[in-house]
C-alpha cells in the first residue's frame, strides 16, 4: 500500500494539493485545497492510489453490491474503485441544488451500498447521497474517499465508517474565525458548487 509520505509527494507533484486561501464547497476557509481531479488526470500515477484504497475497502467491507458517488468529484474515483472491485458503480447529480439519480440509475431495495468520494471535509455530500440510499430502502455500508481532510469540528458523519487512502490534517475556519495571515491572501473558490 502507498505510504502517507509517498502519497503527499504524488499529490503535490500532480498539483492535487495546493496552498493559498480557499473557500471550500462547504463554505469553510482553508490554507490548503485538495483537487483530486488533478491527481486522477494522470491515470498511470493515480492507479497506485486507487489500488491502495481498494485494498483498504476490501478489508473493511466484505460484501458490496453497489458503489454510489456524487457528481462531479466522485465519479472518476467511484468508477476506478468499481473497476478494481468488479462492482456496479453509479453516480448522482445535482438537480436544482439536490442530488438525484438520473440516466436510468437506480438503487435496488436491500442492496448494500458504499458511497465513494474524492475528498471528505464535512461529509455533507456523502450525507446527501445517504438520503438517496435510505429512500431506496437499501443499506448504507459506509463511506470511502481518496482524501479524508475532516476533523472533529467539521465532520457530520461517523469517522469509523470512513475508509480513506490519506488522512490530512488541514485546518478549516468559518468566516468569523479566519486568521489574519490567511485574510491577507487573495481568496480562491475552487469547489464544484461555485462553478458556473
Amino acid at each position: 500500500m502507498l505510504s502517507l509520505k509517498n502519497s503527499l509527494v504524488v499529490l503535490r507533484k500532480t498539483n492535487a494539493l495546493l496552498d493559498g486561501h480557499f473557500i471550500l464547497s462547504s463554505g469553510l476557509h482553508s490554507p490548503s485545497y485538495v483537487q483530486c481531479a488533478k491527481l486522477l488526470s494522470f491515470p498511470n500515477i493515480s492507479e497506485e492510489f486507487t489500488n491502495s484504497l481498494a485494498s483498504k475497502i476490501k478489508k473493511k467491507f466484505k460484501k458490496i453490491d453497489l458503489i454510489l458517488s456524487p457528481a462531479m468529484g466522485g465519479i472518476v474515483i467511484g468508477y476506478e474503485i468499481g473497476r478494481v472491485l468488479k462492482k456496479e458503480t453509479i453516480f448522482c447529480e445535482r438537480v436544482n441544488g439536490n442530488f438525484k439519480l438520473r440516466r436510468g440509475f437506480n438503487i435496488k431495495k436491500k442492496s448494500r451500498v458504499l458511497i465513494i468520494e474524492d475528498v471528505i471535509t464535512t461529509g455533507k455530500s456523502s450525507l446527501e447521497c445517504a438520503k438517496l440510499i435510505k429512500k431506496s430502502g437499501a443499506i448504507l455500508l459506509g463511506f470511502a474517499c481518496l482524501i479524508d481532510r475532516s476533523n472533529k469540528q467539521t465532520l457530520k458523519i461517523k469517522r469509523k465508517k470512513i475508509v480513506s487512502q490519506v488522512k490530512l490534517r488541514i485546518p478549516t475556519f468559518n468566516e468569523k474565525n479566519v486568521p489574519l495571515s490567511l485574510k491577507k491572501i487573495p481568496i480562491t473558490k475552487p469547489g464544484s458548487r461555485f462553478l458556473k
